[in-house]
Protein backbone atom coordinates (compact mmCIF):
# COMPACT_ATOMS: atom_id res chain seq x y z
CA UNK A 1 0.00 0.00 0.00
CA UNK A 2 1.16 3.21 -0.85
CA UNK A 3 1.25 6.47 1.60
CA UNK A 4 2.07 9.50 0.76
CA UNK A 5 1.60 13.03 2.17
CA UNK A 6 2.15 16.58 0.34
CA UNK A 7 2.20 19.48 2.37
CA UNK A 8 0.84 22.74 0.37
CA UNK A 9 -1.75 24.63 -0.70
CA UNK A 10 -4.46 21.74 -2.10
CA UNK A 11 -2.11 19.42 -1.39
CA UNK A 12 -3.14 15.53 -2.46
CA UNK A 13 -2.16 12.71 -1.83
CA UNK A 14 -3.55 8.91 -3.18
CA UNK A 15 -2.97 5.36 -1.47
CA UNK A 16 -4.10 2.60 -3.72
CA UNK A 17 -5.44 -0.82 -2.44
CA UNK A 18 -7.05 -2.53 -5.26
CA UNK A 19 -9.87 -0.21 -6.81
CA UNK A 20 -10.14 1.97 -3.78
CA UNK A 21 -7.87 5.16 -2.88
CA UNK A 22 -7.40 6.83 0.58
CA UNK A 23 -6.40 10.73 -0.39
CA UNK A 24 -5.24 13.54 1.41
CA UNK A 25 -6.19 16.99 0.89
CA UNK A 26 -4.41 20.11 2.65
CA UNK A 27 -6.01 24.08 2.64
CA UNK A 28 -3.64 26.93 3.17
CA UNK A 29 -3.23 29.12 6.05
CA UNK A 30 -7.02 30.80 4.93
CA UNK A 31 -8.30 27.27 5.66
CA UNK A 32 -6.14 26.73 8.77
CA UNK A 33 -3.82 24.59 7.06
CA UNK A 34 -6.51 21.38 8.08
CA UNK A 35 -6.26 18.30 6.29
CA UNK A 36 -9.35 16.49 5.21
CA UNK A 37 -9.38 12.71 3.75
CA UNK A 38 -11.37 10.78 1.05
CA UNK A 39 -11.93 6.88 0.96
CA UNK A 40 -12.98 6.15 -2.81
CA UNK A 41 -13.77 2.68 -2.91
CA UNK A 42 -13.53 2.72 -6.44
CA UNK A 43 -17.77 3.13 -6.96
CA UNK A 44 -18.48 5.73 -4.37
CA UNK A 45 -16.55 8.27 -2.02
CA UNK A 46 -16.86 9.24 1.49
CA UNK A 47 -14.83 12.50 2.39
CA UNK A 48 -13.77 13.27 6.12
CA UNK A 49 -14.63 16.96 7.22
CA UNK A 50 -15.54 19.59 4.97
CA UNK A 51 -13.19 22.27 5.30
CA UNK A 52 -13.11 26.13 6.84
CA UNK A 53 -15.63 27.56 3.49
CA UNK A 54 -17.32 27.13 0.70
CA UNK A 55 -13.83 28.00 -1.73
CA UNK A 56 -12.18 25.45 0.41
CA UNK A 57 -15.11 22.77 0.15
CA UNK A 58 -15.22 23.34 -3.71
CA UNK A 59 -11.29 22.95 -3.91
CA UNK A 60 -11.12 19.61 -1.81
CA UNK A 61 -14.38 19.10 -3.78
CA UNK A 62 -12.35 19.44 -7.28
CA UNK A 63 -9.32 17.82 -5.87
CA UNK A 64 -11.24 14.43 -5.40
CA UNK A 65 -13.26 14.65 -9.02
CA UNK A 66 -9.77 15.29 -10.56
CA UNK A 67 -8.80 11.81 -9.44
CA UNK A 68 -12.03 9.69 -9.44
CA UNK A 69 -15.21 9.42 -11.31
CA UNK A 70 -16.84 7.81 -8.47
CA UNK A 71 -19.59 10.27 -6.55
CA UNK A 72 -19.61 11.84 -2.90
CA UNK A 73 -21.88 10.05 -1.22
CA UNK A 74 -21.24 11.06 2.04
CA UNK A 75 -19.34 14.00 3.96
CA UNK A 76 -18.04 12.88 8.22
CA UNK A 77 -17.72 15.84 10.42
CA UNK A 78 -14.90 14.46 13.22
CA UNK A 79 -16.06 16.88 15.50
CA UNK A 80 -17.93 20.23 15.91
CA UNK A 81 -15.17 22.67 14.62
CA UNK A 82 -15.80 25.58 11.83
CA UNK A 83 -12.81 23.92 9.92
CA UNK A 84 -14.51 20.99 9.33
CA UNK A 85 -18.25 21.65 8.97
CA UNK A 86 -18.58 25.20 7.76
CA UNK A 87 -18.05 23.60 3.87
CA UNK A 88 -20.70 21.03 4.65
CA UNK A 89 -23.35 22.81 2.55
CA UNK A 90 -21.34 22.69 -0.51
CA UNK A 91 -21.37 18.61 -0.44
CA UNK A 92 -25.00 18.73 0.20
CA UNK A 93 -25.35 20.82 -2.99
CA UNK A 94 -23.94 17.83 -4.75
CA UNK A 95 -26.26 15.50 -3.49
CA UNK A 96 -23.97 13.72 -0.40
CA UNK A 97 -25.34 13.72 2.77
CA UNK A 98 -23.89 15.09 5.97
CA UNK A 99 -22.95 12.57 8.86
CA UNK A 100 -21.92 13.12 12.39
CA UNK A 101 -22.43 12.09 15.80
CA UNK A 102 -25.48 13.28 17.27
CA UNK A 103 -23.31 15.09 20.01
CA UNK A 104 -21.40 16.56 17.18
CA UNK A 105 -24.54 17.80 15.31
CA UNK A 106 -26.20 19.35 18.67
CA UNK A 107 -23.08 21.15 19.06
CA UNK A 108 -22.84 22.52 16.07
CA UNK A 109 -24.99 25.42 16.59
CA UNK A 110 -23.40 26.47 19.70
CA UNK A 111 -20.22 26.43 18.05
CA UNK A 112 -21.30 28.06 14.88
CA UNK A 113 -22.43 31.10 16.55
CA UNK A 114 -19.67 31.55 18.51
CA UNK A 115 -17.67 32.07 15.81
CA UNK A 116 -19.03 34.07 13.94
CA UNK A 117 -19.21 36.35 16.72
CA UNK A 118 -15.93 36.33 16.30
CA UNK A 119 -14.87 36.56 12.79
CA UNK A 120 -17.59 38.87 11.89
CA UNK A 121 -18.39 41.09 14.68
CA UNK A 122 -15.07 40.91 16.43
CA UNK A 123 -12.83 40.59 13.61
CA UNK A 124 -14.14 41.58 11.11
CA UNK A 125 -12.93 38.80 8.56
CA UNK A 126 -16.68 38.16 7.35
CA UNK A 127 -19.41 39.76 6.85
CA UNK A 128 -22.91 38.36 7.76
CA UNK A 129 -23.09 37.77 4.05
CA UNK A 130 -20.31 35.75 4.06
CA UNK A 131 -19.49 33.66 7.00
CA UNK A 132 -20.96 30.26 5.63
CA UNK A 133 -24.28 28.82 6.49
CA UNK A 134 -25.20 26.70 9.50
CA UNK A 135 -24.54 23.13 7.74
CA UNK A 136 -27.04 20.89 8.67
CA UNK A 137 -26.82 17.05 9.51
CA UNK A 138 -28.22 14.44 7.52
CA UNK A 139 -27.11 11.42 9.34
CA UNK A 140 -26.57 11.02 13.04
CA UNK A 141 -25.91 8.27 15.23
CA UNK A 142 -24.84 7.14 18.72
CA UNK A 143 -21.62 5.24 19.52
CA UNK A 144 -20.58 3.72 16.68
CA UNK A 145 -22.07 3.62 13.04
CA UNK A 146 -20.75 1.21 9.40
CA UNK A 147 -21.11 2.85 6.77
CA UNK A 148 -21.96 0.59 4.18
CA UNK A 149 -20.48 1.42 0.81
CA UNK A 150 -20.45 0.31 -2.45
CA UNK A 151 -17.08 -1.76 -2.74
CA UNK A 152 -16.28 -1.19 1.19
CA UNK A 153 -16.57 -0.12 4.47
CA UNK A 154 -16.13 2.69 7.30
CA UNK A 155 -16.66 2.52 10.40
CA UNK A 156 -17.55 5.40 12.71
CA UNK A 157 -16.80 5.61 16.43
CA UNK A 158 -18.07 8.24 19.15
CA UNK A 159 -14.79 7.81 21.94
CA UNK A 160 -15.87 8.35 24.94
CA UNK A 161 -13.45 11.53 25.90
CA UNK A 162 -13.45 14.22 23.48
CA UNK A 163 -10.24 16.24 23.66
CA UNK A 164 -9.69 19.35 21.17
CA UNK A 165 -13.67 19.26 21.18
CA UNK A 166 -16.47 19.17 22.90
CA UNK A 167 -17.26 15.40 21.29
CA UNK A 168 -14.90 13.37 18.94
CA UNK A 169 -15.64 10.65 16.30
CA UNK A 170 -13.17 8.76 14.57
CA UNK A 171 -13.00 6.56 11.52
CA UNK A 172 -11.65 3.52 10.38
CA UNK A 173 -10.85 2.82 6.82
CA UNK A 174 -9.96 -0.78 7.44
CA UNK A 175 -8.78 -1.18 3.52
CA UNK A 176 -6.43 1.12 3.81
CA UNK A 177 -5.23 0.43 7.99
CA UNK A 178 -6.35 4.47 8.31
CA UNK A 179 -7.76 5.63 11.07
CA UNK A 180 -8.76 9.45 10.79
CA UNK A 181 -9.06 11.07 14.12
CA UNK A 182 -9.89 15.26 13.06
CA UNK A 183 -7.52 17.32 15.27
CA UNK A 184 -7.40 15.04 17.87
CA UNK A 185 -3.65 14.41 16.50
CA UNK A 186 -1.20 17.06 15.32
CA UNK A 187 1.90 15.26 14.61
CA UNK A 188 4.67 17.56 14.31
CA UNK A 189 2.70 20.49 14.32
CA UNK A 190 1.44 22.67 16.98
CA UNK A 191 -2.10 21.94 18.19
CA UNK A 192 -5.34 24.16 18.70
CA UNK A 193 -5.30 24.37 22.91
CA UNK A 194 -8.81 26.71 22.86
CA UNK A 195 -10.72 23.86 23.77
CA UNK A 196 -14.99 22.63 23.12
CA UNK A 197 -17.27 25.67 22.97
CA UNK A 198 -19.68 24.36 25.23
CA UNK A 199 -22.39 26.89 26.61
CA UNK A 200 -20.81 30.07 24.46
CA UNK A 201 -17.52 29.54 26.14
CA UNK A 202 -13.82 27.39 25.75
CA UNK A 203 -13.16 24.57 27.72
CA UNK A 204 -10.51 22.86 27.54
CA UNK A 205 -9.72 19.49 29.16
CA UNK A 206 -6.29 18.26 28.44
CA UNK A 207 -6.80 15.00 31.01
CA UNK A 208 -9.86 14.23 28.43
CA UNK A 209 -7.65 14.63 25.82
CA UNK A 210 -5.15 12.43 26.60
CA UNK A 211 -8.25 9.94 27.47
CA UNK A 212 -8.99 10.15 23.82
CA UNK A 213 -5.74 8.90 22.87
CA UNK A 214 -5.49 6.17 24.68
CA UNK A 215 -9.25 5.19 23.28
CA UNK A 216 -7.60 5.08 20.14
CA UNK A 217 -4.88 2.03 21.17
CA UNK A 218 -6.95 -0.67 19.80
CA UNK A 219 -6.07 0.30 16.26
CA UNK A 220 -2.20 0.45 17.05
CA UNK A 221 -0.26 -1.19 13.54
CA UNK A 222 -2.61 1.35 11.57
CA UNK A 223 -1.75 4.88 10.74
CA UNK A 224 -3.40 7.81 11.98
CA UNK A 225 -4.58 10.83 10.06
CA UNK A 226 -5.02 14.07 12.24
CA UNK A 227 -6.67 17.24 11.21
CA UNK A 228 -2.45 18.99 10.79
CA UNK A 229 1.01 17.92 11.02
CA UNK A 230 2.01 14.30 9.55
CA UNK A 231 0.64 10.57 9.23
CA UNK A 232 2.16 8.39 11.88
CA UNK A 233 2.04 5.29 13.06
CA UNK A 234 -1.30 5.11 16.06
CA UNK A 235 0.82 4.20 19.13
CA UNK A 236 3.38 6.79 18.30
CA UNK A 237 1.13 9.22 17.29
CA UNK A 238 -0.66 8.45 20.54
CA UNK A 239 2.67 8.76 22.57
CA UNK A 240 3.60 11.79 20.80
CA UNK A 241 0.13 13.85 21.00
CA UNK A 242 0.30 13.19 25.00
CA UNK A 243 3.57 14.19 25.66
CA UNK A 244 2.77 17.06 23.47
CA UNK A 245 -0.04 17.70 25.46
CA UNK A 246 1.90 17.00 28.51
CA UNK A 247 4.65 19.64 27.48
CA UNK A 248 2.34 22.65 26.53
CA UNK A 249 0.23 22.37 29.27
CA UNK A 250 3.46 22.61 31.71
CA UNK A 251 4.95 25.32 29.73
CA UNK A 252 1.29 27.92 30.04
CA UNK A 253 1.60 26.88 33.82
CA UNK A 254 4.88 28.08 34.09
CA UNK A 255 4.01 31.28 32.31
CA UNK A 256 0.80 32.40 34.34
CA UNK A 257 2.72 31.54 37.59
CA UNK A 258 5.19 34.45 36.53
CA UNK A 259 2.41 36.55 36.11
CA UNK A 260 2.06 39.67 39.07
CA UNK A 261 -1.77 40.39 39.23
CA UNK A 262 -1.84 42.81 36.63
CA UNK A 263 -0.46 40.76 34.00
CA UNK A 264 -2.91 38.04 35.15
CA UNK A 265 -5.68 40.56 34.39
CA UNK A 266 -4.58 41.57 31.55
CA UNK A 267 -4.44 37.97 29.98
CA UNK A 268 -8.35 37.15 31.42
CA UNK A 269 -8.71 40.28 29.42
CA UNK A 270 -7.14 38.52 26.21
CA UNK A 271 -4.36 40.52 25.51
CA UNK A 272 -3.03 39.42 22.38
CA UNK A 273 1.25 39.95 23.77
CA UNK A 274 0.27 37.26 25.58
CA UNK A 275 -0.42 34.97 22.99
CA UNK A 276 2.42 35.88 21.53
CA UNK A 277 4.63 35.57 24.42
CA UNK A 278 3.07 32.17 25.14
CA UNK A 279 3.88 31.09 20.74
CA UNK A 280 7.32 32.44 21.33
CA UNK A 281 8.20 29.65 23.82
CA UNK A 282 6.28 27.19 22.32
CA UNK A 283 8.05 27.66 19.20
CA UNK A 284 11.95 27.52 21.15
CA UNK A 285 10.72 24.21 22.86
CA UNK A 286 9.39 22.37 20.01
CA UNK A 287 11.73 23.94 17.07
CA UNK A 288 10.81 20.84 15.01
CA UNK A 289 6.82 21.28 15.02
CA UNK A 290 5.14 23.25 12.36
CA UNK A 291 2.06 26.07 12.59
CA UNK A 292 3.29 27.71 15.50
CA UNK A 293 0.57 30.00 14.93
CA UNK A 294 -2.13 27.55 16.19
CA UNK A 295 -0.78 28.49 19.12
CA UNK A 296 -1.37 32.14 19.01
CA UNK A 297 -4.84 31.72 18.31
CA UNK A 298 -5.86 28.70 20.19
CA UNK A 299 -4.33 29.30 23.23
CA UNK A 300 -6.45 31.39 24.83
CA UNK A 301 -8.55 28.87 26.19
CA UNK A 302 -5.94 26.74 28.13
CA UNK A 303 -4.05 29.90 29.55
CA UNK A 304 -7.24 31.52 30.52
CA UNK A 305 -8.50 28.76 31.81
CA UNK A 306 -5.28 28.15 34.11
CA UNK A 307 -5.13 32.11 35.30
CA UNK A 308 -8.86 30.78 36.49
CA UNK A 309 -8.08 28.20 38.94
Amino acid sequence: MLRSLIFALAAFALAACGDSHFGTFTSGPDGFDTHAYWYDTGREVVVFDAGFTPDIARELIATVQAGTDSPITHVVLTHPNPDKFNGAETFRALGAQVVASRATAEAIPGVWAYKRAYFVDFAGLFTDETWPAEPTVDVTFDGRLTLELDGGTVELVELESAGVSSTQTVAWVAAHEALVVGDLVHHGAHAWLEGGIVDGAPRPDLDGWRAALEELRPWSGGTVYGGRGRPAEVAAAIDAQTAYLEGIEALVEDYVAELDDEGRASLLANDGAHWDALTARAAAAWPEHELAYMITYGVYGLAMQIASR
